[in-house]
């Protein structure tokens, strides 16, 4: 679907969908608990399809039911026995996470199964499980390179794993659901640098709450004992609002166009903001750090009991490190090319080896629209033009639903409509994107 963008400012109020990074979590650890759970509030996207395509082929029946919330939908999550395989073919589709929490719990079966998966997801990295599975003389098989699709067949060992901190948080919180459903306990080491820290705290949390027990014995270094059980809390799970979903809405609502003008404040601010409902100020997200930084750049949000409205304002540029949040450097890489001065992406290179390598994409289309990005290897250095960008130009999503979302905000801030191709990229994630980005005054057509 390809869109034609005209500049329009943006206000109002939107439901913020369900954290998708939490959903897979909790979704994970309801289909391990013996018995029945139900997960409420999800936003289904395509991740979460592909999440629950991977429990039905390890033989947890997975159920639509209904939800206690307007426009959202409920999963029941009912589990006999131990995992299993009965599906030789496990889907992923194009999510990073469900490959790679899934891998570690498809090696618990000591059968052949085959994961498979589409675009830029067949080519991402499994070095750190390949190591395990070599150094385990566990049987796995592979595509050219090392790529998908992966059939792994044999059972992972207790004893002690060592995973690199530095290149996703993804493989620790696989071996962090799978471990305690060995015979025996398990240490776990993730070694330095460790970047993403906050989505292995967003795992251990689940854990949790699912009655698995974690030790830490040092930093960043687990015991988990062996013979455990997933437990069903006992209620319905309702997941949070997403902050990597709402940080398109804050920094639309920051960079309004009325923030041109010098309105920074007041009555008239407030009520041309975009207020994002649904969220956790205490939530254990890394991307709860949007906040923090839009502040720090000069933007004024304001929040109440959950729900955040982001105003019009004068931002400047400031240093981000983006070790922490690399999903909310598409969308600050925005904010950054229409506030004055100069803002410095640094710790952003695992963001090459995402759904696109989003540091190239981001440069490359805002820069067609007039802005100025110097790409690094590791970041982005962005001069900033308060005045707005020009637009007038053919961007791409590349196949990437957080450019297209970030490139829609931008437009925002173009003087001239600006044509995107591949907007259908957003149901990765945010199915429902444009139709909220028409509810909050957002133009748009397709071409």
């Amino acid at each position: 679907m390809d869109l034609e963008l005209i500049p329009s400012r943006l206000q109002g109020r939107v439901q913020i969908p369900s954290s998708k990074s939490l959903g897979h979590r909790d979704i994970i650890c309801s289909g391990l608990a013996l018995g029945e759970q139900v997960v409420d509030n999800i936003a289904v996207s395509e991740d979460i399809r592909a999440t629950n395509r991977c429990l039905r082929a390890l033989g947890v029946q997975v159920e639509e039911t209904p939800s206690q919330y307007p426009g959202r939908t409920a999963f029941k999550y009912t589990t006999r026995g131990p995992l299993q395989v009965v599906q030789p073919v496990a889907d992923c589709g194009e999510s990073g996470s469900t490959l790679r929490f899934f891998i570690p719990l498809g090696a618990l079966c000591g059968a052949p199964l085959t994961f498979q998966g589409r675009g830029k997801l067949v080519s991402r990295p499994l070095d750190p499980y390949y190591k395990i599975f070599e150094s385990q003389h566990l049987s796995y098989r592979t595509g050219e390179k090392g790529q998908l699709p992966l059939t792994v067949n044999g059972r992972l060992k207790p004893g002690g794993y060592e995973l690199p901190g530095d290149v996703s948080s993804q493989f620790v919180s696989g071996l962090l659901f799978a471990l305690p459903l060995l015979e025996k306990e398990s240490v776990l080491k993730v070694l330095p640098p460790v970047e993403s820290a906050s989505y292995i705290e967003l795992t251990l949390a689940v854990l949790a709450r699912f009655g698995v027990r974690v030790e830490r014995r040092g930093d960043h270094v687990y015991l988990i004992p062996g013979g455990q059980r997933y437990h069903s809390p006992g209620v319905v799970t309702s997941v949070e609002g997403d902050w990597s979903q709402a940080a398109f809405w804050l920094v639309a609502g920051a960079i309004s166009r009325e923030g041109a003008l010098g309105v920074s404040s007041g009555s008239q601010a407030a009520s041309s903001g975009i207020a994002s409902l649904g969220l956790s100020p205490a939530s254990l997200q890394g991307d709860r750090a949007v906040v923090r930084i839009i502040r720090q750049m000069g933007g004024r949000i304001t929040d109440s009991e959950g729900d955040f409205l982001a105003c019009p304002a004068a931002t400047a540029g400031v240093t981000i490190d983006a070790a922490d949040c690399p999903d909310l450097v598409p969308v600050l890489s925005v904010l950054a090319a229409v506030s004055s001065g100069t803002t410095r992406i640094i710790n952003a290179g695992r963001l090459r080896i995402k759904e696109c390598d989003r540091l190239a994409a981001m440069a490359t289309e805002l820069n067609k629209l007039g802005a100025r990005v110097q790409e690094l290897p590791e970041g982005l250095v962005i001069e900033g033009r308060p005045e707005g960008l020009e637009g007038g130009a053919q961007v791409s999503s590349w196949n990437d639903h957080r450019i297209a979302m970030s490139l829609a905000v931008a437009s925002t801030r173009c003087a001239a409509p600006v044509r995107l191709t591949g907007a259908e990229s957003v149901q990765k994630s945010y199915p429902e994107f444009w139709q909220d980005f028409a509810a909050l005054g957002g133009n748009y057509k397709e071409f």
